[in-house]
């Protein structure tokens, strides 16, 4: 089945640590479709959010176990997704990101 270039990105990851590489390395975080390649990632960015993409690396988040505080019995299991972080090329930014420091 074929995605449209809208449902390959997810929603942007928002930590400390992208917060910094955005601001300082000019590189932006998503959550992506677990089917989604790096050209396919590439093009719904330059898309989307009309700038130039320089690099698309690529992270496949594997899913975790954990327990509940408060019960120790409860297991709780996290599933898997892709996370891509996209290099774009120098001068070019993302909206979405700006502000949030």
């Amino acid at each position: 089945m074929m995605t449209s270039l809208y449902d390959i990105l997810r929603r942007p990851i928002i930590t400390e640590k992208s917060n910094y590489q955005a601001g300082d390395l000019n590189q932006y975080v998503f959550e992506v479709d677990i089917d989604a390649t790096k050209q396919m990632i590439k093009d719904a960015v330059e898309t989307v959010f009309d700038v130039e993409v320089s690099r698309v690396n690529i992270i496949n988040v594997p899913a975790k176990r954990s327990r509940r505080w408060r019960n120790r019995r409860i297991k709780v299991r996290r599933s898997s997704y892709k996370k891509a972080i996209i290099t774009l090329e120098p001068g070019e930014s993302i909206d979405v990101f700006e502000g949030v420091r």
